[in-house]
């Protein structure tokens, strides 16, 4: 099955911006497009918004000026519904109601031809329910543009129960003939990124609901330890509260109330306090014009210590030998079966986040995972009341002789990357083992979606064996909830490669 030939007219239905977006990646590809709303004249202001974005296009270099004269000619906003009866898609980005959908789809079905493809660009919804309702919902796809739509590569194909074989790889060679990067799944809540994204959030408001660090040093950490893009909180404001919110509450109502999925009471009392993010002003921070940003927690100087003993390796932070004798101080090493952590001169440890908590191995302080420990410019510690206060200033002294810059937290379990890169990484094997897509699939979406800077299997991988779901397990036995217990696929995935060493 090929993508639809470019003569083939394409119409999208619904003039927002998604609408927008869609309409103006199939005309730069070269279809003729028609524009529907319900609204009228809406679609007319459609058509002239997307003139001129194809405009400034021009201006910036990225299209020819023939080009941009060719697609405003093939781009006809419609009166009627009557008027897309020759199209070969039809897309709709409408309002995110299952009924509105529903309806549209059950109107188009008396208009369009049999072989006319249907897609929605539902974020939320079912696709198997939007085309429940059709007397051939066969031909029903899930076509999940992100926002900017002419801009992010990423689109989700979806098929729902019914969705014929034909029409998802026509959708998908279609996408992918439009210069997107299409990606295959099944009908899931949330598919692919709105499912296995929201720990990145879920986490970071556990954290902050802890107590255990302010939003801003959460984000500073999440960026410049763990390589994200950006933290949580300042995302959730660019997003909305409102919207991510939504995402979250539907895709755990989706899961039956599953407590993975549980959304933040923390988050609730923002929306419910109007506070939405950048739209309305303030969010997790005040975007008011002149507004101070306030700075991560961010540790005083303190001196390195002379030396560390390194019982074991140190597993995913095994580089960090490397750097601390590159700093020039001296490393002496001990052999140690499962040995993982550094002793400081204080007699006290430095460890890996693991799932467990200061408090109950005394003087004890964890550092968090880094995607790169050379590059990564911030270290988060945690301590507890037990920890020698020597200790601690000699850990923060050794990261600081590296060239970072050291945010001490509160003494929760997994701290803030170790913990959300595992439950991210958990979310995915059990996504896959569930038939929802491929894992390269998964990895492809989840770095083009929400621009990660790696997909979770890539993840997996790079930590070596067992590191999520070693952590998960600790910290399901400190929380029982059921929040952190590690999926049956991650289980099966740690054993394998427990049989395969050779261990028990």
């Amino acid at each position: 099955m090929t993508a639809l030939d470019l003569s083939s007219p394409v119409a999208v239905v619904g003039t927002g911006t998604m609408g927008q977006g869609i309409a103006q990646v199939a005309l730069v590809a070269g279809h003729p497009v028609r524009l529907y709303d319900a609204v009228p004249g809406r679609a007319r202001e459609a058509a002239e918004a997307i003139g001129a974005r194809l405009d400034r296009l021009v201006q910036k270099g990225r299209l020819a000026g023939a080009e941009r004269d060719a697609a405003r000619a093939r781009l006809t906003p419609a009166d009627d519904l009557a008027e897309l009866a020759d199209c070969a898609l039809v897309a709709e980005a409408v309002l995110e109601r299952l009924d509105v959908k529903q309806r549209l789809f059950g109107e188009l079905e008396e208009i369009v031809a049999e072989d006319c493809l249907l897609a929605t660009n539902t974020s939320s919804l079912s696709v198997t329910a939007i085309g429940g309702a059709l007397r051939h919902p066969g031909r029903l796809v899930g076509l999940h543009f992100f926002n900017p739509a002419p801009l992010l590569p990423l689109v989700e194909v979806v098929s729902g129960f019914a969705t014929d074989f034909t029409s998802a790889t026509r959708a998908y060679e279609t996408a992918r003939a439009w210069g997107k990067t299409p990606v295959a799944c099944a009908d899931t809540p949330g598919f692919i990124v709105n499912r296995i994204a929201r720990p990145f959030y879920a986490e970071a408001f556990a954290v902050y609901e802890a107590q255990a660090a302010d939003p801003a040093t959460i984000d500073a950490v999440l960026r410049e330890s763990g390589g994200f893009r950006m933290g949580a909180f300042e995302l959730t404001d660019l997003i909305g509260q409102d919207v991510n919110e939504s995402v979250t509450h539907s895709v755990w109502q989706s899961f039956f109330q599953d407590v993975r999925f549980t959304p933040s009471l923390a988050q609730r009392r923002l929306v419910e306090s109007g506070r939405l993010g950048r739209k309305s002003g303030r969010g997790w921070y005040d975007h008011a014009e002149g507004a101070e940003r306030p700075e991560p927690h961010t540790a005083d100087k303190e001196q390195p210590p002379a030396y560390v003993v390194a019982e074991g390796g140190l597993g995913p932070a095994a580089e960090l030998l490397t750097l601390i004798r590159e700093a020039g101080i001296e490393v002496r090493t001990e052999e140690e079966d499962h040995g993982t952590r550094l002793v400081l001169p204080s007699g006290g440890d430095l460890v890996l986040a693991d799932g467990q908590t200061s408090s109950e191995f005394g003087d004890v302080v964890y550092f968090d995972l880094a995607l790169d420990y050379r590059a990564a410019t911030r270290i988060a510690l945690s301590a507890s009341q037990d920890t020698a206060p020597r200790t601690l200033a000699e850990a923060i002294g050794l990261f600081q002789a590296l060239g970072k810059q050291v945010s001490v937290i509160g003494d929760v379990p997994g701290m803030i990357v170790a913990r959300t890169v595992a439950r991210i990484i958990d979310l995915a094997h059990d996504a896959v083992a569930k038939g929802v897509a491929t894992e390269e699939d998964v990895d492809t979406a989840m770095r083009l979606g929400v621009n990660y800077p790696l997909g979770p299997f890539e993840w997996d991988r790079r930590l070596g064996r067992d590191f999520a779901f070693d952590i998960l397990d600790e910290m399901h036995e400190r929380d029982p909830s059921g929040r952190y217990a590690p999926s049956l696929a991650l289980y099966r995935h740690a054993y394998a490669n427990d049989r395969r060493e050779g261990t028990s």
